[in-house]
């Protein structure tokens, strides 16, 4: 991996190929190894980046404040420095899975000049309610003592089909070994700064770039329902269901939402 000096921290990162520029931007509490099957395919046609975002992976958490975390404007804030220190001037598509969604409304609000386009994964535009809160707010105070370890297993049966767990353990293994090796001071960060998220449902509709929604048929944490919900919100926004798959869509079926991918990448 390549690693770039930002403020406080050295912040890694794949850059491979050439022309325009797609960045994809991971989950929780996960890195960038979960889109190696469309950075190998992506890469073909187009300059692929995929940052570890702070704290994740191969990146340093920095300077942080145990108490407030990462607010998600922040890791925002890190794309966008990592966008100017590769002299990368032109808007580029934001991909976004996830926690990584919850960050690109964040980089639509702050950096809207380095978007070219729009793809949201599996993710939410609404705030937590209460519950979720409440939930985020207490592996945060506890994942120091839990382990990342438990934060797998907690966590596994909601990212994950049902059918893919039973046919294809090395799947959920492979995320299971990403996820235990994570900073716990990192997933306590990520969850301070997710639980604290504002609602960006008021968004949608001033969204004016050609925008993709991806989901899982089975996806349980962001529901085929809620993201049918958010394209429509979107105006000419496409709407992509995946077969089969639960909350892990570029993992569990990696060549349907490359296939996504590069139909609407072609399209721009």
């Amino acid at each position: 991996m390549n690693t770039v000096q930002l403020n406080d921290i050295n912040l890694a990162y794949i850059d491979r190929g050439a022309g325009p520029v797609v960045l994809l931007v991971h989950g929780f509490p996960l890195d960038h190894s979960m889109w190696d099957a469309q950075i190998d395919a992506i890469s073909a046609e187009h300059r692929v980046i995929a940052p570890d975002l702070r704290g994740y992976g191969e990146s340093a958490l920095g300077d942080v404040d145990d108490a407030v975390g990462v607010p998600l404007e922040r890791y925002a804030d890190d794309l966008a420095s990592l966008l100017n220190a590769l002299h990368i001037t032109e808007p580029v598509c934001y991909v976004g899975f996830s926690m990584g969604g919850y960050i690109g409304w964040q980089f639509w609000r702050r950096h809207r000049d380095h978007v070219a386009a729009l793809v949201m994964c599996d993710t939410r535009a609404v705030a937590d309610n209460d519950e979720g809160r409440a939930m985020r707010l207490k592996m945060a105070a506890h994942v120091a003592e839990w382990g990342a370890g438990k934060v797998a297993e907690a966590m596994e049966p909601k990212l994950f089909a049902e059918s893919t767990r039973k046919e294809r353990p090395e799947l959920v293994a492979e995320t299971r070994r990403v996820i235990t090796s994570t900073n716990v001071r990192a997933i306590a960060a990520a969850q301070l700064g997710m639980a604290a998220r504002v609602d960006s449902t008021e968004l949608l509709t001033d969204i004016n770039v050609p925008t993709l929604v991806i989901v899982g048929e089975h996806d349980v944490l962001s529901t085929r329902d809620e993201m049918s919900g958010i394209a429509e919100k979107i105006p000419g926004a496409k709407f992509v269901e995946i077969a089969g798959a639960g909350h892990m869509t570029p993992v569990e079926d990696p060549a349907a939402v490359t296939k996504a991918l590069l139909d609407f990448l072609r399209g721009l």
